[in-house]
């Protein structure tokens, strides 16, 4: 019998699987019931990233429709917990979990069981209101015309933090980002993810000018340098948790930026 790791065709048969995985543990879009076999989840995060091109064309057709019907109050607030409501809220999971683990200032080990506690500290749930509060008001500081540009930054973050999951060190051997980044065909999962990267900075560019481009770029590479060294410093590499806070971080750093553009170019 031919192995499957190197049958194309079997491969190819599985990308539909793959794809399925990818948005029915990253999205609650509904999806059909599949097997997670370890052909298919080779592959599963190259689509991770079509998560965040969905959310952002959803973003750009909120904001159509909220002006359309002149309602522009829900076309402020709505695409920030838009995002939340297309994940289940997995990513600000993760966020909430590292604001509570970094705020002890205990030891690696200590910070890894706390975010294993699947209980709220109050540090999360400061931490949670105001990362929302620095998100609408960056948002709302936004000019309309950097609206679909903005749309393309989810899949920019997904993209890098599929990257950073098979690349950066792993703080376990278990658990979500261990699950994926062992499972993965990780020379061809951080290939797709570098085209995606690219994909989506040509589309900022193109739908909001070079300088947008450029400030993206710059913002999310700071961040991915902030995310390595932060997470190995503290944590000895990266998990689930910390992946979900930097693709958070990341959003509203980026949203931060844009806002910036829109006002000055």
């Amino acid at each position: 019998m031919k192995d499957s790791n190197h049958d194309g065709s079997t491969g190819k048969r599985n990308l539909p699987g793959s794809f399925v995985i990818a948005f029915s543990m990253y999205s609650r879009i509904p999806m059909p019931q599949v097997e997670w076999t370890k052909e298919r989840m080779k592959y599963a995060l190259c689509f991770f990233p079509l998560i965040g091109a969905v959310i952002g064309l959803l973003q750009m057709a909120v904001r159509l429709l909220s002006d359309a019907l002149g309602f522009p109050f829900f076309g402020q607030l709505f695409p920030v917990v838009l995002p939340v409501l297309i994940t289940g809220g997995i990513h600000m999971d993760g966020l909430l979990d590292v604001i509570d683990a970094r705020a002890s200032h205990m030891d690696t080990k200590k910070k890894l069981e706390i975010l294993k506690d699947p209980h709220t500290g109050a540090f999360a749930m400061i931490g949670g209101g105001v990362y929302l509060l620095l998100y609408v008001m960056a948002f709302g500081e936004m000019k309309p015309g950097m609206i679909p540009a903005y749309g393309m930054i989810f899949m920019l973050t997904r993209a890098l933090s599929g990257l950073a999951v098979v690349t950066f060190p792993l703080a376990k051997n278990s658990g979500l980002a261990a699950s994926f980044s062992n499972a993965a065909h990780k020379r061809t999962v951080g290939t797709v993810m570098m085209v995606y990267v690219l994909a989506a900075e040509l589309l900022i560019w193109y739908l909001g000018g070079f300088i947008a481009a450029a400030v993206s770029f710059l913002v999310s590479i700071l961040v991915y340098i902030y995310y390595y060294t932060m997470a190995k410093r503290e944590f000895g590499g990266i998990t689930g948790d910390l992946a979900g806070y930097f693709l958070q971080l990341c959003e509203l750093a980026l949203v931060a930026g844009l806002a910036a553009v829109s006002h000055f170019v």
